[in-house]
């Protein structure tokens, strides 16, 4: 693994859809997009209507360059060890590691055990 990263715990909570046939969003109230063959999928700030399953976000709390090894491996899997299910956005900083919002602690234990630190 890696040396430990400090990571964030962004505030907002997220809405992951799919766009079975869309090329881009009808709002700009987007975070990410990602176009595939299959459709659109897109990471946005979750409503207070929204329904379904939502995200909280780890962000590293300091920036790395994209030609780093090892960082987003060293955060997801521990995660995958825990059984705990991710979606990633990446930046060119820092990757956004979401996990289900319902497991956020239980997220946060399994990255601190790992040796990373949490900024709450």
């Amino acid at each position: 693994m890696t040396s430990a990263q400090r990571l964030r715990i962004v505030p907002s909570q997220f809405a992951v859809e799919h766009l079975p046939n869309s090329t881009f969003p009808e709002d700009d109230e987007w975070i990410a997009l990602v176009r595939a063959p299959e459709g659109l999928t897109v990471i946005r700030e979750a409503p207070a209507w929204v329904e379904g399953e939502l995200w909280k976000g780890f962000y590293s709390a300091s920036p790395s360059s994209p030609n780093s090894t090892g960082q987003l491996a060293a955060v997801v899997g521990p995660l995958a060890e825990a059984a705990i299910p991710v979606f990633v956005a990446s930046t060119y900083h820092a990757d956004l590691v979401l996990v289900p919002s319902h497991r956020l602690e239980e997220a946060s234990d399994a990255l601190r055990d790992a040796g990373h630190r949490i900024a709450d």
